[in-house]
């Protein structure tokens, strides 16, 4: 098999150490391999690349293991080209697995051509990526605190959480905070909401009467108290984030044009893919990357459904919350009634990944070529079956022998 890269290295990460085979040319048109074991500590992994510098290797891979690979794969970055491996394009031929095999494996597909890498964003990316998946992970610590405030509240009998919208709410963060502080008569206790709360006074006194007592006092504050930290943390990252975004500020302000996406989920797709739509070949790629597009398994030349392929869970997760935004927009746009289209024979799971699927697209159509959302209208998708159908009906009076001349109804 031709060998595309003369001299390469191949890298099995893990948490404490690295194994490295490196192959270069050898005697007699041969190849020589030469494997060494490092630490993962920053001083060892700069002796690793002084080794692979010294050794002429200008091309090194490694599999994408956990985090292990960041530390490796940033020190390198800085000498060579460095390539992120999926670890289900390499699968070893199977029996004696070792670290030593692994790297030597990775080494001899990467030197035939045999891999692809991964994409990683460039450093600037890299920190904005961290900010936006640390605010994901801090609105879910936020809801899973909402909920076990709900849950004991349910243990006391306390039925707030059916009146008021949320738990969070000024109303009912005023009524918590007293029945923390001691007071116990519903009647009180409901006198205290506020604004439209104010409508619900009969029905928040019949949800207030329970038995609170001291020990859910103790937990209430406990969780109230882990609440206000959790969006405390959270107004800070929003503010890095916010910062951090400013030189993509008008790549964000496009983003925004298209039904569905705020701001919050237009940093998403920004950190997640660069808005740099240049190192995806077509806006297929970026969605399979996604893991919007259908998967593929054909055998025997039969097609099954396999779902959706694996792909970025941060860029998946933030377009399908989108998508469920704008199918409570009635079919207002294009995205909209195509989500109402879906919903019906699809239901609501399958149509909010195929609108999620059509958001991603629009941006990168409009990342590339810097254009705000243009929408088709709501009544499109019905436009082009009309006209599709008016198309078929006129091409079987064609091969009937007959001359159609349309003239469409006023």
């Amino acid at each position: 098999m031709e060998v595309l890269f003369e001299r390469v290295a191949g890298l099995d990460v893990g948490k404490d150490s690295v194994t490295v085979c490196v192959r270069t040319p050898g005697a007699r048109r041969g190849r020589h391999t030469e494997t060494r074991t490092f630490k993962t500590t920053t001083g060892s992994l700069r002796l690793m690349r002084d080794w692979l510098v010294e050794c002429g290797v200008r091309i090194a891979a490694m599999e994408s293991t956990s985090t292990y690979w960041k530390p490796p794969f940033y020190c390198l970055e800085e000498a060579m080209e460095v390539w992120l491996l999926n670890a289900a394009h390499m699968k070893a031929v199977p029996g004696r697995k070792t670290d030593v095999r692994d790297a030597e494996w990775i080494a001899q597909l990467l030197e035939h051509g045999l891999l692809a890498p991964s994409f990683v964003p460039p450093p600037p990316i890299r920190s904005l990526r961290m900010l936006t998946r640390y605010r994901v992970q801090l609105m879910g610590d936020r809801t899973r605190e909402c909920i076990r405030l709900e849950m004991m509240l349910e243990d006391a009998s306390i039925k707030l959480s059916a009146v008021a919208s949320t738990l969070t709410t000024v109303s009912a963060r005023v009524i918590l905070a007293a029945m923390i502080a001691g007071e116990r008569d519903p009647l009180v206790l409901a006198q205290l909401a506020k604004g439209k709360m104010r409508r619900k006074i009969p029905d928040l006194a019949q949800a207030l009467e329970g038995h609170f007592d001291a020990h859910h006092a103790r937990l209430a504050r406990s969780i109230l108290d882990r609440l206000d930290m959790v969006e405390h943390d959270l107004a800070e990252v929003d503010d890095a984030v916010a910062a951090a975004c400013a030189p993509w500020a008008h790549q964000i302000e496009l983003l925004q044009t298209i039904p569905g996406v705020g701001e919050r989920v237009a940093q998403v797709i920004v950190a997640e893919t660069g808005a740099d739509m240049s190192r995806f070949p077509s806006a297929a790629h970026l969605a399979s990357w996604a893991g919007l597009a259908p998967g593929v398994y054909q055998s025997a030349g039969r097609s099954r459904p396999s779902g959706t392929r694996h792909g970025n869970k941060w860029l998946c997760a933030m377009l399908v919350e989108a998508a469920g935004s704008v199918g409570r927009m009635k079919g207002k746009n294009y995205l909209a009634a195509q989500h109402a289209r879906l919903v019906k024979r699809r239901g609501a799971g399958r149509a909010q990944v195929a609108v999620a699927h059509s958001i991603l697209v629009c941006a990168y159509h409009m990342l590339s070529r810097d254009e705000p959302y243009q929408d088709l209208g709501a009544d499109w998708l019905a436009r082009r079956n009309h006209e599709a159908h008016t198309r078929r009906l006129v091409a079987q009076l064609e091969r009937l022998g007959h001359t159609v001349i349309i003239d469409p109804a006023a």
